[in-house]
């Protein structure tokens, strides 16, 4: 049996993804690889790490010789998510993201789209805004690392003196010892010029250079990791929110034709009465049937347009338009890997753990940024120095201004600059224990992850068995309940029996068509969960039902039309006691 990918998407290229299932696929995942922790080295005053090995347990390798310290993302064990939408599509691609409506045409319904599983996750991945916003994070965790890796460069600054350039008037005087004022003690002068200085300082020794930078990289990565966990998420909201839509479909077709029933029922039920061989009871018990059955189409209505407009949020479509379910409800696949080579894959695969193994590596890189506080900065330092003035000073009142007169200046300084805090009453003492004891937290997240994980798995996998066992116990409910509806017509018309046995078995056969629907909804729901929370695309597909192309013959008898009934306002259809004005009560 050769495993196809589910929803007919293209195998993956790394793992064990559209391989043939074997007992190994799992097991001999090969490990990311190990990168140089630079940077964000454990401290020999760290606490101490917990035993990775209990007592009467088997070793177990750790997480960081599988993936290293600082595990690099691999976008390559995912299918990448489209970029653009196919030209049938293009109708469908989202609003800007800054559109609001202000007028009701703009939102009224004016399409119904059909749309199949494969359509949908395609217009997930291009229109839905939380991945554009989570890629987003992608590339400002990007535009930080180069922000930081800036610190291996020097820094040039140009600053201007006194305006560049600038225009100085002065004037001055001075009194004479009889305390008037002597023409000739005042001066004036005029000056027009430029200056700046050209700065360059570069740091020669930064002991929170190499710390920050391995930090903002382990960011970045951590934010690659987020975005394959916001698209796997993503697929599995899309493919479920479709296996919803699906099952209220199903559940509007089992209320049309548990209404049809019950007509047929009422219509019989009356002939009966009005023969004489039947009695007002088996009317209204019809008629409560009846009244049942539509309640039963109502709320399926309410919820098929409430699942089709969910699907339309989650894909982000145009405000006019309203998607529907082109597929019907059917067993897709059927899932192969075996429960442990599931809980290994989930572990090799999921990059929640790969995130909590970055969150030590960032805190560790912050714990040696914190110690470098107080180690010794060098850098060198150059600055150079130009100023140019036309004009002079102190020139004696009465005199004209040379301005062909300058002066010219150009001055240039190199050294090096040290700073060292030598005492900073323990701060970066207590700031690196604060990020020690954060990594130390961050193992435990991963130990506590880890089992989250394992457990997700198993309960995912022991539902889908249970669905399966659900979809062969309630497809034989389904027949059985409806050769009994069958046969309680027959003893009604034939006068053995009453009306209150069709009306048992046909709610007996509404009740197992909804159970036998929801069993197949759910396990397809289990099945997209699998794939989401173990990263494996081992499946088999179920084939299609092979269909006639002549439509199956019906007993017209059954084929009532159904007449839409008028909506009453909520106070005129309430019940009321023989009164009229105290609600009826038991």
């Amino acid at each position: 049996m050769v495993c196809l990918p589910l929803g007919a998407r293209p195998s993956l290229a790394q793992g064990s993804f559209g391989q043939p299932a074997n007992s190994n696929a799992v097991a001999q995942q090969p490990a990311k690889a190990a990168e140089p922790t630079t940077g964000a080295a454990a401290d020999p005053s760290a606490p101490a790490a917990v035993p990775p090995v209990v007592a009467g347990s088997s070793a177990l390798p750790l997480a960081t010789d599988l993936k290293g310290d600082r595990p690099r993302s691999d976008p390559s064990v995912l299918t990448p998510a489209a970029r653009q939408l196919p030209e049938a599509l293009q109708p469908l691609l989202a609003p800007p993201s800054l559109a609001l409506p202000d007028r009701p045409a703009q939102v009224r319904i004016q399409q119904l789209r059909p749309l199949g599983l494969q359509e949908v996750e395609t217009l997930a991945e291009v229109n839905n805004p939380n991945l554009k916003a989570v890629a987003s994070q992608v590339d400002q965790a990007q535009s930080n690392l180069r922000a930081q890796i800036s610190a291996w460069y020097p820094n040039i600054n140009l600053t201007t003196q006194n305006n560049f350039p600038a225009l100085r008037n002065n004037y001055s005087f001075q009194n004479s010892s009889t305390g008037l004022f002597a023409p000739t003690g005042a001066t004036r002068g005029a000056l027009v010029g430029a200056a700046m200085n050209i700065g360059i300082n570069w740091d020669l020794i930064n002991p929170q250079r190499v710390p920050q930078i391995a930090a903002a990289r382990d960011n970045f990565e951590k934010a690659q990791n987020q975005y394959l966990i916001a698209l796997r998420d993503l697929r599995l909201q899309a493919a479920q929110a479709y296996f919803d839509l699906q099952l209220s479909d199903e559940g509007v077709r089992i209320g049309q034709e548990s209404v049809r029933a019950s007509l047929v029922s009422l219509k019989d039920a009356r002939a009966r009465f009005q023969a004489g061989v039947s009695t007002k009871l088996d009317v209204l018990q019809a008629e409560t049937q009846l009244a049942r059955d539509q309640q039963l189409l109502t709320n399926q209505l309410s919820s098929q347009a409430i699942a089709r407009r969910s699907l339309a949020s989650l894909l982000d479509l145009p405000q006019d338009v309203t998607p529907t379910a082109k597929e019907p409800a059917r067993v897709l696949a059927t899932w192969i890997p075996s429960l442990q080579e599931s809980i290994v894959a989930a572990f090799a695969f999921r990059e929640e753990l790969d995130q909590v193994l970055l969150d030590i590596s960032i805190a560790n890189s912050n714990a040696n940024a914190s110690l470098g506080a107080t180690q010794p900065f060098l850098s060198i330092v150059n600055n150079f120095g130009w100023d140019r003035n036309n004009g002079q000073t102190n020139v004696p009142e009465g005199q004209s201004i040379n301005f062909d007169n300058y002066a010219y200046s150009l001055d240039n300084a190199i050294g090096l600059n040290l700073r060292w805090t030598l005492f900073d009453g323990g701060r970066a003492a207590a700031e690196f224990r604060q990020q020690k004891q954060a990594a130390q937290q961050s193992r435990f997240n991963f130990a506590s992850r880890r089992d989250a994980i394992r457990f997700e798995v198993e309960t995912s996998f022991y539902q889908l068995l249970q669905n399966n066992r659900d979809i062969t116990t309630t497809s034989r409910e389904v027949i059985s309940s409806r050769e009994a509806l069958r046969l309680a017509r027959l003893r009604f018309q034939a006068g053995v029996t009453t009306q209150r046995e069709v009306v048992d078995s046909q709610r007996d056969l509404t009740q197992a068509e909804v159970r036998y629907a929801t069993a197949v909804t759910d396990y397809n729901k289990r099945l997209a969960e699998l794939r989401r929370r173990t990263g494996l695309d081992q499946v088999a597909i179920c084939k299609p039902p092979a269909l006639t192309a002549v439509k199956p013959a019906v007993d017209p008898a059954t084929q009532i039309s159904i007449d839409p009934q008028p909506l009453q306002p909520a106070c005129q259809a309430e019940v009321r006691g023989p009164g009229g004005g105290v609600p009826l009560s038991r």
